[in-house]
């Protein structure tokens, strides 16, 4: 019997050993499972104010909807002009961004025009842009 009591003793402190190990592991578990469980809160309220936040945005488009639909249509000459705007706008988006992106010149300078110069402004003069008024003629003595 003097020779199983070593292997008793080991086997003993092994078990003693996992359940050291187990305690751990289910302390760790229950500290996650709080973890997840306050992830889970903070994502649901975080859902609950981007609904509201949805909701309310819904309803203000609903209102600007209503409002729109009111007014009455711009005129046809002026929605032409608008649409021939666009679509120059578009027309000169490419040589534009690679301007604005800093990988090419400016674009007017690519049509071999110079650069423009900026409009001098009138002078501060009263009357701006008048020509000047006639200097005031004496009357002639009749001789």
């Amino acid at each position: 019997m003097s020779a199983s009591l070593p292997q008793e003793t080991e086997l003993i402190e092994k078990h003693e050993e996992i359940l050291g190990r187990r305690a751990e592991l289910l302390m760790q578990m229950e500290s996650l499972r709080e973890q997840l469980k306050i992830q889970r809160r903070q994502q649901v309220e975080e859902s609950e104010a981007a609904c509201h936040r949805n909701s309310t945005l819904l309803q203000d488009l609903q209102k600007i909807e209503v409002r729109l639909r009111g007014r009455q249509l711009p005129r046809p000459n002026l929605l032409a002009l608008e649409t021939r705007y666009w679509l120059s706008v578009e027309e000169y988006i490419p040589a534009w961004e690679h301007f604005l992106l800093g990988k090419g010149p400016h674009p007017t300078h690519a049509l071999g025009q110079p650069p423009r110069r900026a409009k001098q402004k009138p002078s501060t003069a009263k009357g701006q842009g008048l020509p000047p008024r006639p200097k005031p003629r004496t009357a002639r003595s009749e001789q």
